[in-house]
């Protein structure tokens, strides 16, 4: 049975309008975030990668109402991701300032790589921008879907699925993107 009193860190499974998500959560906010697997037992592999001693839980309080927040906005409602406080400890500094403009993008909106770097006072750091958003941690809450290679060109997703994923995250905002080789097949 989960527990909820896990002083520490925490992760659950969660359903979702894309499939079932990971979340984890310290006393600090939300360290980590899972897009769908597979299965469950993939998932939970992918979001506990490197997590050290983390618990079953069931979330309450605020990592309960960022998993509401998260469920709602794949649904395609209104939820503003950007009060979700992040646990960012395990974070480099770099990485923290583009997820930081990366939260700043809104739902709807996209901007290039290179965009997000000239935000940050660094406009020739578009592939740091686009490592970091490779290796962001908190998919959706900090929304690296939304940050497009230069001319409105998907670029890359990590998550399972690839860009098949970062279309289908862009279409539950309104964002279509562009018919390209890259994205012949997209729905």
């Amino acid at each position: 049975m989960p527990r909820a009193q896990h002083i520490g860190t925490t992760y659950a499974l969660f359903d979702t309008a894309v499939g079932r998500c990971g979340i984890v959560w310290t006393a600090r906010g939300i360290a980590r975030v899972q897009l769908p697997e597979p299965d469950d037992a993939r998932t939970r592999a992918r979001l506990l990668a490197g997590v050290a001693d983390a618990e079953y839980g069931t979330p309450a309080g605020a990592a309960r109402r960022a998993v509401a927040l998260v469920t709602a906005h794949l649904e395609g409602k209104r939820a503003d991701l950007g009060t979700i406080a992040l646990d960012m400890s395990a974070v480099p500094a770099f990485h923290r300032r583009v997820y930081e403009a990366a939260r700043a993008i809104p739902s709807g909106g996209a901007c290039s790589y290179g965009e997000l770097a000239a935000r940050l006072g660094s406009p020739a750091a578009a592939r740091a921008v686009g490592q970091a958003m490779r290796r962001n941690p908190f998919p959706i809450i900090v929304p690296c879907h939304r940050v497009l290679a230069a001319g409105g060109k998907p670029g890359g997703f990590s998550a399972n699925g690839g860009l098949d994923t970062k279309a289908r995250l862009l279409a539950i905002e309104g964002v279509a993107l562009p018919r390209t080789s890259a994205t012949r097949g997209l729905r």
